[in-house]
């Protein structure tokens, strides 16, 4: 985050804080920072407030254990409101909801959006490879090897779906997904593009 934050705009020297979970997008709460509650909460990555009715610097989860780690800061267009990405350990609101707002941040939305992340990560690896990666390698191997893997995954699965072993199957079907994900970005189409071709096959016909 390189914007630099206006204190000094607000009279008390405090500017409102959003906590969006960074993987379901669920607004967890809203808090108020100082500098000094901005600056112990980047260098520790655990959201740290100023109080305004305790005057002091509180860290959420300092009596609940329900910390906010941080994942990412970002700034308004006008330096005033902070934007933080982060995960919660637990329930935000001291109420014991998920979210101050009384919504239901589900464990089954963030599964759904872990998709995405995984997509950012296989792309990562194609743009910055590593001599550790296992993506990478496939990347480097080329076109030939990563389509070979799909077609071997694919066969495991069929293999595993004549037995009735759970694990064994879904382990498969996680295999073949993953390098799927990886045949895409070494193609450059979007997931979000073999979505479209689904909504269009399911859309109503006129």
């Amino acid at each position: 985050m390189d914007k630099k934050i206006d204190f000094e705009k607000s009279p008390d020297g405090l500017v409102p804080a959003i906590i969006q979970d960074y993987q379901t997008g669920k607004v967890l709460m809203l808090g108020y920072m100082n500098a000094e509650a901005y600056q112990k909460t980047r260098e520790e990555n655990i959201v740290t407030f100023f109080s305004r009715s305790k005057q002091r610097l509180w860290t959420k989860g300092e009596t609940s254990d329900n910390f906010l780690h941080v994942k990412e800061m970002l700034v308004d267009c006008d330096g005033d409101t902070i934007l933080i990405h982060a995960s919660p350990d637990g329930p935000t609101c001291h109420t014991g909801a998920d979210t101050c707002f009384n919504e239901v941040n589900t464990i089954g939305d963030k599964k759904v959006l872990f998709v995405n992340h995984l997509r950012s990560v296989i792309k990562n690896r194609k743009q910055n490879p590593t001599d550790e990666s296992y993506t990478s390698h496939l990347f480097r191997k080329g076109i030939n090897k990563v389509a070979q893997k799909v077609g071997e995954e694919a066969v495991e699965l069929v293999i595993e779906a004549k037995d009735d072993n759970k694990e064994l199957f879904l382990g498969e079907a996680a295999d073949l997904f993953y390098h799927y994900l990886v045949l895409l970005e070494q193609k450059n189409y979007e997931f979000d593009e073999v979505l479209d071709v689904l909504i269009q096959r399911h859309a109503p016909r006129p």
